[in-house]
């Protein structure tokens, strides 16, 4: 009977493996999920929120196994990991396929629309107080602006050529190419709250039309 080879020898040595294990689980889980969501096998409404939770997931993840992976497409490389959509979703777009496309919730009711409106603008409210109050880093804006663009999603009596969504795509994806730790910068501040301003006016005039 062979031998049983053990991977670590420490506790710290098996904390690094089981680090590389989630991130690697994760990986393919998220390739499999958006596979998935391309054959329909999953809708928009079961596949916005997995995905979001990977996302939040592999992040936290990568944070924990940094100093074993400094590079993320070495790792998938040394581990034969062949996942071209999970790569879009996590490392290139950062947010689900439904967000990045606009995708609206179809099941929306005339006072399921009433509610979210109320929520979509008390998350602009919320962001926006965050930022003045000088909460930048990226895990404090991020969860904020995710929360901000689903419920932006359930709206479907919003046009089809609203920018307050494309505005807050860009700044995910922008986001997700920073580490969690990071802070954006003062002008980044600004910019930032320029466009919560003018998509949230956008936002009530878009309603009253």
């Amino acid at each position: 009977m062979e031998p049983e080879v053990r991977l670590y020898t420490n506790n710290r040595e098996r904390e690094k493996y089981d680090n590389l294990a989630d991130l690697y689980s994760i990986i393919v889980a998220t390739e499999h999920l958006e596979r998935a969501y391309i054959r329909d096998a999953v809708s928009a409404q079961e596949y916005t929120p997995a995905c979001l939770k990977l996302i939040a997931q592999y992040k936290t993840a990568l944070g924990l196994a940094s100093d074993s992976v400094p590079d993320i497409h070495a790792f998938m490389r040394d581990y034969k990991l062949t996942c071209p959509a999970a790569t879009r979703r996590l490392i290139e777009i950062g947010v689900p396929a439904t967000i990045e496309h606009s995708i609206t919730d179809p099941s929306s009711t005339s006072s399921s629309i009433a509610k979210y409106v109320a929520e979509t603008v008390q998350f602009f409210i919320t962001l926006m107080d965050s930022l003045k109050l000088n909460y930048v880093a990226v895990d404090q804006i991020h969860p904020q602006l995710s929360d901000l663009i689903q419920s932006l999603n359930r709206v479907s009596s919003l046009p089809s050529d609203y920018e307050g969504k494309k505005k807050i795509r860009d700044w995910l994806i922008t986001l997700n190419k920073m580490k969690a730790s990071d802070e954006i910068t003062q002008d980044q501040v600004r910019q930032l709250l320029f466009d919560l301003e003018s998509a949230l006016t956008e936002f009530h005039r878009s309603l009253s039309k």
